[in-house]
């Protein structure tokens, strides 16, 4: 069929005037008149184009139209239609060609849009994806995986991955979930320093096709660097909070045993005792203190009641606080505010921020140096800057010194009564204000910490 329909019309009328004419050729010997002759093959010869360009038009055209159709639909031109007005048989065929076209152009488009969600989902998700055939070749990464890893994706896409993946706990779990043909797991970390570490957990999951036999694996690293640091800090903070109260009440412990064995008969020695008791009872009720509030703010407990500050009013109700403090370590205090600025916040949280701050500058200038207080503000923010000139503190220092009772300086901090968890609080304070905290720092030269906080809240 395809073969008769290649050729074109006029090859069919060519063959019908050969055929007409050796007609003629053979009936010419028993014809006597051959102008009848002549008429009867003009004649025979019209009706059979004739004939010939109806059952093109009826028949072979529309089959023509529908195979020309089809080839497109084979080739994925899942667009093409049939246009072409046919009756009967070749009609039904034609409409059904057309439905059948557009059933697959609407299963290209939702296979299409699943490919492309699917595609979204593996390159926004948050762990690291790849995906790797039985013969060991990478086919898939995600953006997350290049993030870790580094490179591009032209890097690992057909490559084995022993080829292009270092980390030899990798080709472990590949090489397991091979071997095993089930889900794999194990721990392990990226990076030389100890400040750039990564924790990472990767888990191997073998692919089975519908005969049960293995096709590949998909692995699956997450990231759980977070998680680590938060099992580390919630341990220290168990052996922080044991060591910072064993302290105080192994004292006030050791001197009430003495004043009940005698020595409260001696008026000096009783006196003295009975002060180191109550400061390391005072001691004890600061770092409740503390504790508590530290407690509410992580419980989303603490609500802030805002209200219009002016940081002129602001600095002349904290600068007599801490110019007294100063002036006991012959430290000049300085507050800078050029200009009255109002933002909208909860007015003794903010207090809090600024007396914790300036008070661990004092704790950590050296006599004769300067501490200073400073509002400037941008168009929606206000920031607060306390710097000093004291000790400073290092790159290692800077990443913890929000955590619960981490110290720059433990003897100092000690001497001066300090519980560990003021800029713990100032953080957490920060942070229901929808405001952030910058610290910058060099060790020796001194600390300048930024707060900033959004005019309205």
């Amino acid at each position: 069929m395809k073969d008769i329909l290649s050729k074109t019309l006029l090859a069919y009328v060519f063959v019908i005037f050969i055929v007409t004419i050796v007609s003629g050729l053979v009936l010419s010997p028993i014809v006597t008149n051959y102008y009848v002759l002549g008429a009867v093959l003009v004649g025979m010869f019209i009706i059979f184009t004739i004939l010939l360009f109806y059952i093109y038009e009826k028949y072979f055209k529309p089959i023509e139209k529908i195979s020309h159709t089809m080839d497109k639909l084979l080739k994925g031109n899942y667009k093409a239609r049939v246009h072409y007005s046919m009756n009967g048989t070749l009609a039904d065929l034609s409409s059904k060609v057309n439905s059948l076209a557009r059933n697959l152009s609407k299963l290209t488009i939702q296979e299409q849009i699943q490919a492309e969600q699917l595609s979204t989902v593996i390159d926004n998700s948050e762990s690291a994806l790849v995906l790797i055939d039985e013969k060991g070749y990478i086919h898939v990464v995600n953006r997350k995986f290049l993030s870790m890893f580094g490179g591009k994706v032209s890097d690992y896409i057909g490559f084995l991955y022993y080829d292009v993946l270092e980390n030899e706990q990798i080709h472990h779990t590949v090489q397991e979930t091979f071997l095993h043909e089930k889900n794999i797991k194990h721990l392990f970390s990226i990076g030389e320093e100890e400040l750039d570490k990564q924790y990472l957990e990767i888990v191997g999951a073998p692919i089975f096709n519908d005969h049960g036999l293995l096709r590949g694996a998909v692995l699956v690293i997450y990231d759980i660097t977070e998680f680590k640091n938060l099992e580390v800090m919630r341990k220290d903070f168990v052996a922080n909070v044991s060591h910072e109260l064993k302290t105080p009440i192994t004292s006030i412990k050791g001197f009430s045993e003495t004043l009940l064995d005698g020595a409260a008969e001696e008026p000096d020695t009783r006196h003295q005792f009975l002060k180191i008791i109550n400061d390391e009872s005072h001691r004890i009720k600061l770092l409740i203190d503390d504790l508590l509030i530290l407690s509410k703010l992580e419980k989303d407990e603490m609500q802030i009641k805002p209200e219009e500050i002016s940081t002129k009013l602001l600095f002349e109700d904290i600068h007599p606080i801490i110019d007294h403090k100063a002036q006991a370590k012959n430290i000049h205090f300085n507050s800078i505010n050029e200009k009255e600025i109002m933002f909208v916040a909860d007015l003794e949280k903010v207090k809090q921020i600024l007396i914790n701050l300036l008070t661990n500058a004092i704790n950590y200038t050296s006599e004769s140096g300067t501490i200073t207080l400073e509002a400037t503000e941008s168009e929606h923010d206000v920031c607060l800057s306390v710097s000093d000139t004291g000790i400073g503190m290092s790159k290692e220092a800077l990443s913890r010194i929000f955590e619960r009772f981490y110290r720059v300086d433990k003897a100092r901090s000690r001497d001066t009564g300090g519980t560990g968890l003021g800029l713990a609080i100032v953080k957490h304070i920060v942070e229901i204000h929808n405001g952030r905290i910058e610290v910058d720092s060099e060790v020796g030269e001194g600390t300048t910490f930024n707060i900033y906080l959004p005019k309205q809240q």
